[in-house]
């Protein structure tokens, strides 16, 4: 009995999913065939039937984390904020958390993929390239909330990447080594953490230079 159009394309969902976490976890060159299959809870021979190669699955692993990625910031940017609050501050505060840090499978797809991407052929880089556009874009409208001065202007487009920039780069730093020095990862997240707010959510906010 053949499987229906429906569930094909709910198994070859189950099967970007599975290979997500893993390729998180252990880089797209770490995992064969066999280990994502049986993630997805199929078996190895039955990939062909999905994918073209593991190349073609990839490129829709990063467009798949790309696109939630995006979705998943406007979600938290457009939860209810308290008074006085600040939507820069909450996402600083939430991106370079231990919590977030601890969290391969399911943070910062930015974060969890970039080593790998650059590896990858043209397809899974445009996928990348295009969800940090749409990413930068969003950042930079949160940036010219806190500073209204510099709304609709290249510096706050700016500023958004050199914001975005330094929260990976401290995320992925943290993570590198926090299992052989947890004490050192923390230091990171946390003196990330102070100059941004200082930097990007507070002192620029209130007109300080």
């Amino acid at each position: 009995m053949g499987v229906s159009k429906q569930q094909a394309v709910e198994n070859r969902k189950a099967i970007i999913e599975a290979s997500e976490k893993l390729f998180r976890e252990h880089g797209i060159d770490g995992v064969g065939l066999s280990a994502l299959m049986k993630a997805a809870g199929f078996t190895q021979g039955g990939f062909y039937n999905h994918f073209e190669s593991k190349e073609a699955l990839a490129a829709e692993v990063v467009a798949s984390a790309m696109d939630k990625a995006n979705r998943d910031l406007q979600k938290a940017i457009a939860a209810p904020l308290k008074r006085g609050g600040s939507r820069l501050k909450r996402q600083v505060d939430y991106y370079l958390s231990g919590t977030h840090c601890d969290d391969i499978e399911q943070g910062c797809a930015i974060a969890g993929l970039t080593a790998d991407v650059r590896r990858l052929g043209h397809e899974a880089q445009a996928h990348f390239a295009s969800g940090l556009q749409i990413m930068i874009g969003t950042l930079t409208a949160l940036v010219a909330e806190q500073r209204p001065e510099i709304s609709g202007t290249d510096e706050a487009r700016r500023e958004a990447i050199a914001f975005y920039s330094e929260m990976v780069g401290a995320l992925i730093l943290s993570r590198a080594i926090s299992s052989a020095d947890p004490k050192l990862g923390e230091e990171i997240l946390n003196a990330s953490r102070e100059m941004l707010l200082r930097d990007f959510a507070l002192e620029k906010g209130q007109g300080k230079r």
